[in-house]
């Protein structure tokens, strides 16, 4: 067609002119291609030429670059992490709390030079307010922490399961939007807090047969940095621009590492000890460089013998490198990573002893994690863990004849208030339809309301294929709960089939 090598061929060559410019192209195309084929001038203006108003009702019908629907399938997927997110939670005595998706922007800019103040979806509502989707989940706890004040009694295991939106750059397992199963303990300062998150991440990934081999944990300490930085007189307020520059070592190149450090400042000398530091892969190699008196090494050695006494200690190890990008961070941090190394970092956390201040509170001590829901999924995808999440119903009820389909209603009504799922067939459907409906919703009965029996009061309940016992209707209904399931051997090419029961 005309319009498909020449119209289209302009759109693409105009691929960064605006929309109006865009769309008359279109329109030119589709007219042109119109008055070709119906024998004329490219350019004639034939009687059914597009206008502007019906191409504008041409919507793209998928979702926004980076985003995603949730059909039928993967909204079962969804709901069956998200399950496992709440189990673990229970199990550890965590009480769910939710935030707005949208948020002020200050909430999540008042820390400077973190990547995340670039990623927000921000902009002016029309009451003037700076705001933002949320990109995160712990700014928005701590704004409720402090909105609660004295009114909570110490300490909380809160967890969240909610949206996020970052506008970054796409990888596997990384989108635009995601969801974040968070869990967060409050006004615990001793290092069982963070022994505990780390626990429940490692029931979470048993509960979904991912083993120590799969995933392992590595854990440092903010203090680290600070130690070192200290001994070169580096001012506090640099300390959250180096963890952030740090954070970037497996991303950059070493030599850009050390640019980006000297650029707010920092000495050279500091950097090299900084950098001999940060490879340590060891705690024994640890105390020989910072001894064994400082905060850091004590936290991180009570840590470890607590993964013993959780029965978690082959999953974790040490890793100086592991900071964070977040510069709210300021004790032990931790990162679940893919020991297969094809994916992203799977979940992360450490403590946040002084983010309360930081939106005008009293800081109080805490600690979290953040478990995004994509990498997760590929992870289960990569081991061959998916689980196989197919429609499950308990019964379909089909009337016979389009004079019992209130009937059928009566029997759909009985079954719900016993407290089973039920497809009631809404349209009069011959019956292999009926059938092939039943095996594709995986029902475990069918039942069939015909016209003799419903006219006789009595409901027949089949014992087997060969045999059946008739009851009064109105004394059947708690035995319709308890129908036998009966492979039914007479129907041919309806594999599958559990079970059926003829009112």
């Amino acid at each position: 067609m005309y319009f498909t090598h020449t119209a289209k061929a302009a759109v693409l060559s105009y691929g960064n002119k605006d929309k109006d410019t865009k769309n008359k192209l279109l329109i030119t195309g589709f007219n042109n291609a119109a008055a070709a084929a119906a024998g004329g001038r490219t350019g004639a203006v034939s009687p059914a030429s597009v206008t502007e108003e019906d191409l504008q009702q041409r919507i793209d019908v998928n979702p926004p670059k980076g985003t995603r629907d949730f059909p039928p399938e993967e909204m079962r997927l969804r709901s069956w992490l998200f399950s496992n997110f709440r189990e673990v939670s229970r199990l550890f005595s965590f009480e769910e709390v939710d935030f707005p998706v949208l948020e002020s922007e200050a909430l999540f800019i008042r820390k400077a030079g973190e990547e995340i103040r670039d990623q927000l979806y921000c902009f002016e509502d029309r009451g003037n307010r700076r705001v933002a989707l949320r990109p995160e989940l712990t700014p928005s706890l701590a704004r409720l922490v402090i909105q609660k004040g004295k009114s909570l009694s110490l300490p909380l295991k809160w967890f969240a399961v909610g949206q996020c939106w970052r506008y970054e750059r796409m990888t596997r397992g990384r989108r635009r939007e995601h969801y974040q199963w968070n869990m967060d303990i409050i006004g615990v300062p001793e290092v069982t807090a963070e022994a505990e998150l780390i626990s429940a991440i490692i029931t979470f990934f048993k509960r979904l047969g991912i083993t120590a081999s799969d995933v392992g944990f590595k854990v440092s300490s903010r203090k680290l940095l600070q130690a070192v930085l200290s001994g070169y007189s580096i001012p506090e307020a640099l300390f959250g621009k180096v963890c952030i520059i740090i954070d970037k070592i497996e991303k950059l190149p070493l030599a850009e590492i050390k640019k980006e450090l000297e650029s707010i400042g920092v000495l050279e000398e500091a950097i090299e000890q900084l950098l001999q530091v940060l490879s340590i892969k060891s705690l024994t190699e640890l105390e020989e460089i910072l001894g064994d008196s400082g905060e850091a090494v004590a936290d991180l050695k009570q840590l470890f013998s607590l993964a013993d006494k959780f029965g978690y200690s082959e999953w974790i190890q040490f890793d100086a490198s592991i900071v964070r990008g977040l510069a709210y961070y300021t004790g032990i941090v931790f990162e679940g990573f893919d020991r297969g190394g094809k994916l992203r970092a799977i979940c992360g956390g450490g403590r946040y002893d002084r983010l309360l201040s930081t939106f005008g509170g009293d800081d109080i001590p805490a600690c979290g994690f953040g478990f995004g829901d994509a990498v997760i999924i590929e992870l289960l995808k990569e081991k061959g863990l998916l689980p196989e999440l197919g429609l499950q119903i308990e019964n379909i009820v089909c009337a016979l004849d389009t004079g019992l389909q209130g009937a059928a209603a009566t029997v759909a009504t009985i079954l719900r208030e016993k407290g089973q799922s039920v497809d009631l067939v809404l349209e009069s459907k011959p019956l292999k339809w009926v059938f092939k409906r039943a095996s594709r919703i995986n029902a475990n009965r069918l039942i069939l309301v015909g016209v003799s029996e419903w006219q006789r009061g009595m409901y027949k309940r089949c014992v087997n294929q060969h045999a059946s016992m008739y009851v009064p209707r109105e004394e059947s209904k708690d035995e319709m709960m308890s129908v036998p399931l009966i492979r039914v051997i007479s129907l041919q090419n309806h594999e599958g089939f559990h079970s059926v029961t003829v009112i």
